[in-house]
């Protein structure tokens, strides 16, 4: 299965806990004519992680998480332990069947949005959101999904932005964290009335 997310940023702890064969794709945005990014917040989701839980008692599964959210909404990914201490001015999500939990704002609502699995946005800005998708896929590995360059391409312009927007690959790197590879990058996508400056993370756990 493939998991998507809207909103948080980061890789923490090599995903040790990951049932078999989850995809993890982290990516956060900001909707620059509306709100400017934050740095402190931009910083976080560079070098910060994010943690998915495994699913109790299930079978090998294929996940893939994606995240798309604001920049200027500090929301992140987080395990159990922290889910159980939600820093002040947020709320966590632990979703055990599907394995994964995460913070978002206080205050934020839950909507329902066709095709994802969790969504929730600020209820004064809109755009500033925070969601999970699920959908399947057969890689074991991120590197099944071919060279960084080429996999952020193709999740920016297939998965992350509508064909209407125009994209640009800002920065992409690769790194591996107790024995787990992650693809991150860095891209904006442009619409007729707004900007979106985004950072995500793809991996693969087994």
């Amino acid at each position: 299965e493939t998991m998507a997310m809207q909103n948080p940023p980061v890789l923490h702890k090599a995903l040790s806990s990951l049932t078999p064969c989850q995809v993890l794709l982290l990516n956060q945005t900001s909707f620059a004519c509306y709100k400017r990014c934050m740095p402190s917040v931009v910083r976080a989701c560079a070098h910060g992680d994010a943690i998915v839980l495994p699913k109790p008692g299930s079978t090998a599964r294929r996940g893939f998480l994606e995240a798309v959210g604001v920049l200027t909404a500090n929301v992140f990914l987080t395990d159990a332990t922290l889910a159980e201490k939600s820093p002040k001015g947020y709320q966590t999500v632990l979703d055990k069947f599907d394995g994964y939990s995460f913070l978002y704002p206080f205050g934020w609502q839950e909507v329902v949005v066709k095709g994802q699995d969790k969504t929730y946005k600020d209820v004064i800005e809109p755009l500033e959101s925070v969601s999970v998708t699920i959908v399947p896929t057969s890689k074991t590995d991120i590197h099944e999904l071919g060279p960084p360059d080429e996999v952020a391409e193709t999740l920016v312009k297939k998965v992350l932005s509508s064909s209407t927007q125009k994209t640009k690959i800002v920065n992409v790197k690769e790194r591996t964290a107790e024995g787990k590879n992650y693809y991150t990058f860095e891209f904006v996508a442009k619409a007729p009335n707004y900007t979106r400056h985004a950072l995500g993370t793809v991996a693969i756990g087994n």
